[in-house]
């Protein structure tokens, strides 16, 4: 596969994320409702708000992870990858990650699975990639900058 056609891809698959994650979102009170009530779960209906409160929350941070992989598609689409902008977008992506585990926890409280308890550390780790990934990227963009003053 050709390299711009897997970037055109991935840029058509962020956007789709991003504006139907959007669209989920914001649904949520509506779909929640319709969920519990077609499997009939009842014993979810005293938590029906924690619920919609809860992945409200959640569906806003992956939104904003989205819109900052969105931000930083954009510097590789315009082959400037090493800017310091991609490096604020790690940061913040590990920063929400965190929160999202954070979250996640929090939601034990109201009901507990096993699928949580992996997400938890799925977004710790993310979070921590994202992180060294910016220590990278900064030193990466002080290269380069260095680079240019020499040439």
């Amino acid at each position: 596969m050709k390299r711009e056609t897997v970037a055109v891809f991935t840029k058509y698959l962020l956007d789709f994320m991003y504006f139907f994650g959007m669209i989920v979102t914001v649904s949520l009170p509506w779909s929640v409702r319709l969920v519990l009530d077609f499997f009939n779960y009842e014993s979810f209906d005293g938590h029906y708000r924690e619920i919609v409160v809860i992945y409200f929350v959640l569906g806003v941070l992956a939104i904003m992870i989205l819109g900052e992989l969105r931000k930083m598609f954009r510097t590789v689409l315009n082959n400037n990858c090493f800017v310091r902008e991609n490096v604020v977008s790690l940061q913040r992506m590990g920063t929400y990650s965190f929160f999202i585990a954070v979250v996640c926890l929090l939601r034990t409280f109201l009901y507990m699975t096993a699928a949580m308890l992996v997400l938890v550390l799925v977004f710790v780790i993310a979070g921590l990639f994202s992180k060294v990934l910016a220590f990278v990227f900064d030193k990466a963009v002080d290269y380069k900058l260095e680079n240019d003053l020499t040439i």
